[in-house]
């Protein structure tokens, strides 16, 4: 019933069926995610971020991104086992997105993001959750403070919850 494997896509209850579905789950909610890792003692960690769906910078494949404060310990999970659930709600419909996580920051360099193409892809995940701002010059300068990395979730299961 949950968890049918595809590369981007599962058949589920006829409300979530890919991660488009999911992004415009996610929209519903302005964004806000809850996002699970793994800590070194295998307990699950989970934390409130925000997410939107977009292209992956340098393949093109749909990605759920989400921007990540330096020093967080989800980032450091995130280094050590690669791998994230990501569960997003509206009203009581539910889904989850799982998959292999990728970063690119200044401390998680990726090839072919320099540092000007991972000032851009911070506000493209920013505004791909729903977010807006007045001031990207402030907005730059403030992530690039926080040292926050780009985190790239690629959806190999995508799950939700039996129709009401």
């Amino acid at each position: 019933m949950y968890g049918l494997r595809s590369p981007v896509t599962a058949v589920l209850n006829g409300n979530v069926a890919d991660i488009a579905d999911f992004g415009r789950l996610i929209a519903g909610d302005h964004g806000l995610v809850v996002v699970s890792t793994l800590r070194d003692d295998g307990t699950v960690a989970s934390s409130v971020v925000n997410a939107g769906v977009l292209p992956h910078p340098l393949t093109g494949a749909t990605v759920l991104g989400m921007v990540i404060r330096g020093g967080a310990r989800k980032l450091d999970h995130l280094r050590k086992r690669p791998y994230a659930n990501v569960v997003a709600r509206a009203g009581w419909q539910w889904a989850a997105a799982e998959g292999r996580a990728e970063l690119a920051g200044p401390d998680d360099p990726m090839p072919g993001v320099g540092a000007e193409r991972l000032r851009l892809l911070l506000r493209e995940i920013f505004t791909a959750a729903g977010g807006t701002h007045e001031d990207f010059g402030t907005y730059d300068r403030v992530m690039l403070a926080e040292r926050r990395t780009a985190v790239f979730v690629h959806p190999e299961r995508v799950y939700a919850n039996p129709g009401q």
